[in-house]
């Protein structure tokens, strides 16, 4: 079971708002979390986090999981004070009307709804359709545009509103779970290292703009320059209704950590995350992927002359959407897998396939 402090912590990484670019606070959290249990923390300019163990021996180890989440962002304003935005990442626009928001100013969160036609004054024909993002607005209950700028701008990042729930058999439900819960893993793993017994370096970074185009990876994984590197990402659970497990593998949440298997993954890095699952009787679950993953994985995979790369993933229900679900079960077995992994390795560890 997470300690109470761990839990607290968690929930206090998804409560804060990190939109792609935006964050600064959540690293600042992270910072004052891991402060006591690393040897060294600092940024770079791109804005990610490292986390360092250990850090003259010979063979580099990499963890990353990103706090980025999708989000929003102002657009415009209207003459009635009413705000358009634009979507920051792959952000559904079908689970949007309705929801309560947050926008993010300097001068303080202002809330907020989206709002659409009501559907008694939709035509028949356009209810089944998809609203658009551009056709939804933003009312925050001003009277007019000029009363609207002075309190929100155009580039405000917005979030949507919505509380942590704890359910039933030790699951979560919260939004930005991809893929603060992967950071979480990361940091959670190394927190517990005996750093005693490590003959090799840790670097544990917190990557930004993952959603975007797997941004904080590329700089980060080129400035640690890892031998071998594991990222913590969401995959998708497949065991809830209109999911084909003949298309989409079948994947549980509380059956363990998921190890994807194909090119982008190096198979002496999945060999040893196996070999420690079954020594410490972890579960896990096989992912296959027969091209590039989606993850922060790809970027480090390919970095400088490239890196022995794993990726280990948090079975995650409704992806993208402000109601993710994922067991804490799940998330418990993949910090003792990552964190045992990194104890069986030595610095004459081969990682040629």
């Amino acid at each position: 079971m997470l300690s109470p402090s761990s839990k607290n912590f968690l929930f206090d990484l998804l409560n804060i708002p990190s939109p792609s670019g935006f964050e600064v606070k959540i690293q600042e959290k992270c910072r004052e979390y891991m402060n006591s249990y690393v040897d060294e923390i600092y940024k770079d300019v791109h804005g990610n986090q490292f986390y360092v163990i250990n850090k003259e021996a010979p063979l580099r180890v990499m963890l990353c999981g990103h706090v980025d989440e999708i989000g929003l962002m102002v657009n415009s304003i209207d003459e009635d004070g009413f705000i358009r935005a634009v979507a920051i990442g792959g952000v559904d626009t079908a689970i949007l009307p309705g929801q309560r928001v947050v926008i993010h100013t300097t001068k303080g969160d202002i809330h907020g709804v989206i709002g659409r036609k009501p559907i008694h004054l939709t035509p028949e024909k356009e209810r089944e359709k998809t609203t658009q993002l551009h056709e939804l607005w933003i009312d925050i209950g001003v009277k007019n545009k000029k009363e609207a700028e002075k309190i929100v701008s155009v580039a405000d990042p917005i979030t949507l509103d919505v509380p942590i729930r704890e359910l039933k058999n030790n699951l979560i439900s919260a939004r930005g779970l991809d893929d603060r819960i992967g950071a979480f893993v990361c940091l959670e793993a190394i927190r517990n290292l005996p750093k005693k017994k490590l003959k090799i370096a840790v670097y544990c970074v917190t990557t930004v703009q993952e959603e975007i185009g797997l941004r904080g990876a590329i700089t980060s994984a080129y400035a640690c320059e890892p031998h071998t590197a594991i990222a913590v990402d969401v995959g998708w659970a497949t065991d809830h209704p209109g999911i084909d497990k003949a298309k989409y593998a079948d994947i549980k949440i509380g059956r363990g950590p998921i190890l994807d298997k194909g090119p982008n993954i190096n198979p002496k890095v999945l060999e040893g995350l196996i070999k420690v699952a079954q020594s410490q009787n972890i579960p896990y679950q096989l992912m296959p992927a027969p091209r590039a993953t989606g993850t922060d994985a790809n970027a480090i995979q390919l970095s400088r002359k490239g890196v022995a790369t794993g990726l280990v993933g948090i079975p995650n229900r409704y992806m993208h959407t402000p109601a993710e679900i994922v067991s804490l079960t799940d998330v418990e077995n993949a910090i003792k897998l990552i964190k045992n992994w990194v104890l069986s390795l030595t610095p004459s560890v081969d990682f040629t396939p």
